[in-house]
């Protein structure tokens, strides 16, 4: 018992605070009401009320593309930049704003409009790519765009643990983590939150994506996302070892669960008890898991609704018919991951392929969703952790160009959840003219 009575001479200010919690808090709350500390009742001064609209999401699929989609050649339609093609973005629009090291150095900022068909499509007639989106033009009037996103991040790695964590520095619970934490489990056989990164078609620019991305930060480890494998096993080591039963697997897994607690109650450090419930999940899993990824089980029209890229492990179309099971069976946030929308060169060669690797795919999902009555109870988001340019990075020409990163205002979409469809949110519009 020496090196346990060390290792609590030696333990955490979080674990100190822990102990006496209780006491602390008390103190804390005393503090705070002053002469108002009562006991709640009628004359108390805590008020508890209702929002004014029921909420309807119980789940959320998070779509990041990774990299920082084009906004404006996509889903934010500029036709007057036609007559800017090749033109000096003036310094009154700019106004200053950062720039990479990519393209600080340029002598020019020529404007470079969209190469690619639009079109007003859905009920609400909006303007989208139909050239590229055709599938996705389907569900437009499920969607709701927001085109005044705007961070401070200028580049990938900071930008993305910003979208993820609310915060350039790592270090603090991200998204998928605070709805486990705040809404805890539908499916005590599944994780609460699961990570899946895609694999897209064209691999010319690919961003580093670290597990800091989908931490609990400080919260409790149990909270952090639990990463599915795109091919292969979904979780490495999630079968029993040759000889190893299952009676024989339930044998060790109380054993440690027993010196685990014994741990736990001399220590008093949390992650011990994150500890038993990764090992009693991993058990649970090992049936659970084999029968979510079956999606081989899946009849035909599945495969109509997302495309035959959705029968090859690791596309983005798998990715999100796996999605739809994990939601299926109770998994509250997915994160989805798809990497190469970083455009810095060839927009008219890469950008293709990339919307066709989420085309029908997008369309399927958000079918399959309605078609099961998961839609009106579950968030899609789509978007990256910035935008791109409308002036062109390097050389420029009618049917090739590249953008830059550009942080200040680009474009979201939502679908599902109760959010109101066939809108756009959006900064008051700003006329380009020849004397800006």
């Amino acid at each position: 018992m020496s090196h346990l009575n060390e290792y609590i001479l030696h333990e955490t200010r979080r674990q100190f605070l822990a102990r006496g919690r209780n006491v602390l808090g008390y103190a804390a709350l005393t503090a705070l009401l002053g002469e108002n500390l009562r006991l709640w009742g009628e004359d108390s001064p805590v008020k508890v009320t209702l929002p004014h609209f029921s909420p309807k999401v119980k789940q959320i699929i998070y779509l990041h593309m990774v990299g920082g989609p084009s906004q404006m050649d996509l889903f934010d339609y500029k036709p007057v930049m036609k007559e800017w093609y090749d033109k000096d973005l003036p310094d009154t629009i700019r106004m200053g704003q950062r720039l990479t090291t990519m393209t600080s150095g340029q002598k020019r900022f020529p404007v470079a409009p969209s190469k690619f068909k639009f079109s007003q499509v859905g009920k609400a007639g909006l303007w989208m790519n139909t050239e590229l989106l055709p599938w996705t033009a389907k569900v437009i009037d499920d969607m709701a765009f927001i085109r005044s996103m705007h961070t401070e991040a200028i580049n990938h790695e900071p930008a993305i643990c910003h979208m993820q964590t609310g915060s350039m520095v790592g270090g603090r619970p991200c998204i998928g983590s605070w709805v486990s934490y705040g809404l805890g489990s539908l499916n005590e056989n599944l994780p609460t939150f699961v990570v899946m990164v895609a694999e897209p078609t064209n691999k010319e620019q690919i961003q580093a994506i670290s597990a800091r991305l989908w931490s609990s930060g400080f919260v409790s480890g149990e909270h952090a996302g639990v990463p599915f494998r795109s091919q292969g096993d979904p979780i490495l080591f999630i079968n029993n070892p040759p000889g190893v039963t299952g009676e024989l697997r339930r044998k060790q897994l109380d054993g440690l669960k027993a010196l685990n607690e014994l741990n736990y109650r001399q220590v008093g450090d949390p992650e011990t008890h994150t500890r038993i419930q990764q090992f009693e999940m991993a058990y649970r899993m090992q049936t659970s898991v084999p029968e979510l990824t079956a999606v081989s089980n899946e009849p035909e029209s599945t495969y109509k609704l997302y495309g035959d890229e959705a029968k090859k492990p690791g596309t983005f179309a798998y990715i999100c018919l796996l999605s739809r099971r994990l939601i299926e069976r109770g998994v509250r946030f997915v994160q989805v991951y798809l990497n190469n929308w970083d455009h810095h060169s060839n927009v008219g060669g890469r950008l293709p392929m990339q919307c066709k690797d989420v085309d029908q795919a997008t369309y399927g999902l958000i079918q399959d969703l309605k078609a099961r009555g998961l839609f009106d109870s579950t968030l899609i988001i789509w978007g990256g952790e910035f935008g791109r340019t409308i002036y062109s990075q390097g050389g420029l020409t009618r049917d090739n160009y590249g953008r830059d990163h550009h942080p200040r205002c680009f474009t979201m979409w939502l679908a599902g959840g109760g959010i109101k469809a066939g809108t756009i949110h959006a900064y008051p519009v700003v006329t380009l003219t020849r004397n800006s």
